[in-house]
Protein backbone atom coordinates (compact mmCIF):
# COMPACT_ATOMS: atom_id res chain seq x y z
CA UNK A 1 0.00 0.00 0.00
CA UNK A 2 2.84 2.35 0.87
CA UNK A 3 4.47 1.67 -2.48
CA UNK A 4 1.23 2.48 -4.25
CA UNK A 5 0.99 5.85 -2.47
CA UNK A 6 4.61 6.61 -3.38
CA UNK A 7 3.99 5.64 -7.00
CA UNK A 8 0.87 7.81 -7.19
CA UNK A 9 2.71 10.76 -5.62
CA UNK A 10 5.62 10.36 -8.07
CA UNK A 11 3.22 10.18 -11.01
CA UNK A 12 1.35 13.29 -9.84
CA UNK A 13 4.65 15.17 -9.48
CA UNK A 14 5.78 14.14 -12.97
CA UNK A 15 2.49 15.23 -14.53
CA UNK A 16 2.60 18.51 -12.63
CA UNK A 17 6.19 19.17 -13.70
CA UNK A 18 5.43 18.41 -17.34
CA UNK A 19 2.37 20.66 -17.32
CA UNK A 20 4.34 23.45 -15.65
CA UNK A 21 7.22 23.29 -18.16
CA UNK A 22 4.81 23.23 -21.08
CA UNK A 23 3.03 26.27 -19.74
CA UNK A 24 6.33 28.16 -19.61
CA UNK A 25 7.19 27.62 -23.29
CA UNK A 26 6.90 30.80 -25.31
CA UNK A 27 6.20 30.50 -29.01
CA UNK A 28 6.28 33.15 -31.74
CA UNK A 29 5.91 33.00 -35.51
CA UNK A 30 7.35 34.80 -38.53
CA UNK A 31 6.89 34.71 -42.29
CA UNK A 32 10.48 34.14 -43.42
CA UNK A 33 9.67 34.50 -47.12
CA UNK A 34 8.22 37.95 -46.53
CA UNK A 35 11.23 38.89 -44.40
CA UNK A 36 13.77 37.71 -46.99
CA UNK A 37 11.86 39.40 -49.83
CA UNK A 38 12.09 42.71 -47.93
CA UNK A 39 15.85 42.46 -47.45
CA UNK A 40 18.09 44.55 -49.75
CA UNK A 41 20.40 41.57 -50.38
CA UNK A 42 17.49 39.63 -51.82
CA UNK A 43 16.66 42.35 -54.33
CA UNK A 44 20.30 42.57 -55.44
CA UNK A 45 20.50 38.80 -55.81
CA UNK A 46 17.29 38.73 -57.86
CA UNK A 47 18.62 41.44 -60.17
CA UNK A 48 21.88 39.55 -60.69
CA UNK A 49 20.06 36.28 -61.34
CA UNK A 50 17.72 37.93 -63.86
CA UNK A 51 20.69 39.46 -65.72
CA UNK A 52 22.47 36.10 -65.85
CA UNK A 53 19.26 34.40 -67.00
CA UNK A 54 18.82 36.93 -69.81
CA UNK A 55 22.41 36.33 -70.93
CA UNK A 56 21.83 32.59 -71.10
CA UNK A 57 18.52 33.14 -72.89
CA UNK A 58 20.20 35.35 -75.51
CA UNK A 59 22.95 32.77 -76.08
CA UNK A 60 20.38 30.00 -76.34
CA UNK A 61 18.31 31.98 -78.88
CA UNK A 62 21.43 32.59 -80.98
CA UNK A 63 22.28 28.88 -80.96
CA UNK A 64 18.70 27.92 -81.83
CA UNK A 65 18.60 30.42 -84.71
CA UNK A 66 21.91 29.12 -86.05
CA UNK A 67 20.58 25.56 -85.83
CA UNK A 68 17.38 26.48 -87.68
CA UNK A 69 19.36 28.24 -90.44
CA UNK A 70 21.62 25.21 -90.81
CA UNK A 71 18.57 22.91 -91.06
CA UNK A 72 17.06 25.09 -93.78
CA UNK A 73 20.34 25.21 -95.68
CA UNK A 74 20.80 21.43 -95.48
CA UNK A 75 17.21 20.81 -96.59
CA UNK A 76 17.63 23.16 -99.54
CA UNK A 77 20.89 21.52 -100.62
CA UNK A 78 19.88 17.92 -99.85
CA UNK A 79 18.82 17.16 -103.42
CA UNK A 80 22.21 18.22 -104.83
CA UNK A 81 24.28 16.21 -102.32
CA UNK A 82 25.11 12.54 -102.24
CA UNK A 83 23.59 10.18 -99.75
CA UNK A 84 26.88 9.99 -97.80
CA UNK A 85 27.13 13.79 -97.61
CA UNK A 86 23.52 14.03 -96.42
CA UNK A 87 24.22 11.38 -93.75
CA UNK A 88 27.26 13.36 -92.53
CA UNK A 89 25.25 16.56 -92.51
CA UNK A 90 22.47 14.82 -90.56
CA UNK A 91 25.08 13.73 -88.04
CA UNK A 92 26.29 17.35 -87.77
CA UNK A 93 22.72 18.50 -87.10
CA UNK A 94 22.32 15.92 -84.34
CA UNK A 95 25.58 17.06 -82.75
CA UNK A 96 24.46 20.70 -82.89
CA UNK A 97 21.15 19.78 -81.30
CA UNK A 98 22.96 17.87 -78.53
CA UNK A 99 25.24 20.87 -77.89
CA UNK A 100 22.18 23.12 -77.59
CA UNK A 101 20.55 20.70 -75.13
CA UNK A 102 23.79 20.44 -73.15
CA UNK A 103 24.11 24.23 -73.07
CA UNK A 104 20.55 24.51 -71.78
CA UNK A 105 21.17 21.92 -69.03
CA UNK A 106 24.47 23.56 -68.01
CA UNK A 107 22.86 27.00 -67.94
CA UNK A 108 20.06 25.72 -65.71
CA UNK A 109 22.55 24.12 -63.31
CA UNK A 110 24.65 27.27 -63.26
CA UNK A 111 21.60 29.43 -62.50
CA UNK A 112 20.59 27.14 -59.64
CA UNK A 113 24.12 27.16 -58.19
CA UNK A 114 24.31 30.95 -58.51
CA UNK A 115 20.94 31.31 -56.78
CA UNK A 116 22.14 29.18 -53.87
CA UNK A 117 25.40 31.14 -53.66
CA UNK A 118 23.59 34.49 -53.68
CA UNK A 119 20.69 33.57 -51.40
CA UNK A 120 22.59 31.68 -48.71
CA UNK A 121 24.11 34.81 -47.08
CA UNK A 122 20.70 36.53 -47.14
CA UNK A 123 19.02 33.52 -45.51
CA UNK A 124 21.76 33.23 -42.90
CA UNK A 125 21.48 36.93 -42.05
CA UNK A 126 17.70 36.58 -41.68
CA UNK A 127 18.10 33.49 -39.50
CA UNK A 128 20.65 35.24 -37.27
CA UNK A 129 18.35 38.25 -36.84
CA UNK A 130 15.37 36.01 -36.02
CA UNK A 131 17.46 34.14 -33.48
CA UNK A 132 18.74 37.36 -31.90
CA UNK A 133 15.27 38.92 -31.60
CA UNK A 134 13.63 35.72 -30.34
CA UNK A 135 16.30 35.26 -27.66
CA UNK A 136 16.09 38.91 -26.62
CA UNK A 137 12.32 38.60 -26.23
CA UNK A 138 12.51 35.23 -24.44
CA UNK A 139 10.89 32.98 -27.03
CA UNK A 140 11.71 29.28 -26.92
CA UNK A 141 10.39 28.49 -30.39
CA UNK A 142 9.82 30.51 -33.55
CA UNK A 143 7.64 28.85 -36.16
CA UNK A 144 7.74 29.73 -39.85
CA UNK A 145 4.35 30.83 -41.20
CA UNK A 146 5.54 31.42 -44.76
CA UNK A 147 3.52 28.55 -46.15
CA UNK A 148 0.34 30.61 -45.97
CA UNK A 149 -0.85 28.92 -42.80
CA UNK A 150 -1.42 30.80 -39.58
CA UNK A 151 0.43 28.75 -37.04
CA UNK A 152 -0.74 30.44 -33.85
CA UNK A 153 -3.36 33.09 -33.72
CA UNK A 154 -2.24 34.22 -30.26
CA UNK A 155 1.52 33.82 -30.83
CA UNK A 156 3.68 36.89 -31.31
CA UNK A 157 4.59 37.80 -34.89
CA UNK A 158 8.28 38.72 -34.92
CA UNK A 159 8.36 40.08 -38.48
CA UNK A 160 8.31 43.77 -37.55
CA UNK A 161 10.86 43.30 -34.76
CA UNK A 162 13.24 41.38 -37.03
CA UNK A 163 12.85 43.96 -39.82
CA UNK A 164 13.74 46.64 -37.27
CA UNK A 165 16.80 44.60 -36.25
CA UNK A 166 17.90 44.37 -39.89
CA UNK A 167 17.19 48.05 -40.53
CA UNK A 168 14.46 47.51 -43.15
Amino acid sequence: MKQLKTLLLATALCIGTISFTQAQTKVAHINTQELIAAMPGFKAAQTELEALGKTYQTDFQAMATEYQNTVKQFEAEAATKTQEENAIRGQELQEKQQRIQQFQADAQKDLQKKEIDLMQPVSEKAKAAILKVSRAQGYDYVLDSSQGVTILADGKNLLDDVKKELGI
